[in-house]
């Protein structure tokens, strides 16, 4: 990790009302970060939680030369948790929301704050989300949690009604490209990422620096292909095999996504719209049920759903059922 994280260019806005509120003393001690996959929603809360821990904050951001940055950096702060699905799960447990409810009873070891960041908070089971309402309700002195969220409505209503809501931006295409450009230091190699990936940078980023990278630009394609009518259901499946189920489940739903955006006002009102969004609809519930522990029929699942967004398109396939 760098010495010092910071927010991304097109996070400017949200940055600097959360300097002003800390300065005014009065930033919630719980918030929510919505906004789309792959916006950098995680890296704002990284640069956030930093930001609070350090002693020195120098032009609005950590310091990066305290003991606090320093731990911090090196993934050891005592003051510091950052909740995520364990290995081979996906789902935020309620075990793992305990622990964290105990830690935040507990005095600050370095300084005045503790700092929790639950990324993606939509990734909690209903069990662990009735477990943080009392942190959520009963705050600790000096205690900030930061709860980064894909699907707004995969919170309970609950624990949405106890935080503050920031709807982080997505960035322009070209705020994206400037910035990415930085990584592959080829431009055209940006654009093409940066359309592969509908614009979100930290897709971008990862189809190029991560090591299954061609993986992910495979999903693309899939979906991307069916969509344009040069893939079949069959086609774009087999092409999706190896893909992780969520993100399978993801593409699906931005390509979804992507066709309600393309339609005229006239397809967006009628049976096209509607049936887009009843598809998006039913991705997002199999999103839901599969993060909070559903272990579906993959090969399946990845096929009915596949064929159903062919036929949402106007294309011929079999029917079929798409219930978790």
């Amino acid at each position: 990790m760098p010495a010092i994280s910071a927010p991304l260019p097109w996070q400017g806005t949200t940055w600097a009302r959360f300097n002003q509120q800390l300065a005014d003393g009065n930033l919630p001690h719980a918030l929510v970060l919505a906004g789309l996959p792959g916006s950098g929603k995680s890296r704002l809360a990284l640069a956030l939680a930093r930001l609070l821990l350090c002693t020195a904050p120098n032009g609005g951001l950590n310091c990066g030369k305290c003991h606090s940055c320093e731990m911090s950096a090196a993934g050891s702060h005592g003051d510091f948790r950052w909740l995520q699905p364990e290995e081979k799960s996906r789902a935020i447990k309620i075990d793992q929301v305990r622990e964290v409810v105990t830690f935040t009873t507990k005095t600050a070891s370095f300084g005045d704050r503790k700092i929790v960041v639950l990324a993606p908070a939509d990734a909690m089971n209903t069990n662990a989300a009735n477990g943080l309402l009392k942190s959520l309700e009963e705050p600790s002195p000096g205690t900030f949690l930061i709860l980064v969220c894909d699907q707004l409505h995969g919170l309970p209503a609950t624990v949405r009604s106890r935080c503050q809501l920031i709807k982080v931006p997505a960035p322009s295409l070209d705020s994206s490209r400037a910035w990415l450009d930085q990584a592959t230091g080829d431009s055209d190699e940006s654009a093409r990422l940066l359309d592969l990936a509908d614009g979100m940078p930290m897709l971008a980023e990862a189809m190029y620096q991560r090591a299954d990278g061609e993986k992910l630009i495979a999903i693309r394609a899939a979906c991307r292909g069916l969509a344009a009518g040069k893939l079949s259901a069959n086609q774009a499946a087999t092409m999706l095999a190896e893909a992780p189920m969520d993100e399978a489940l993801e593409q699906m739903a931005r390509t979804a996504r992507g066709s309600i955006k393309a339609l005229d006002k006239e397809n967006l009102n009628g049976q096209t719209g509607r049936c887009l969004y009843e598809f998006l609809d039913e991705v997002g519930k199999i999103q839901r049920a599969v993060r909070g522990g559903a272990n579906p029929n993959r090969q399946l699942l990845t096929e009915v759903l596949l064929e159903k967004l062919q036929s949402v398109l106007g294309r011929p396939l079999a029917g079929g059922s798409i219930g978790p």
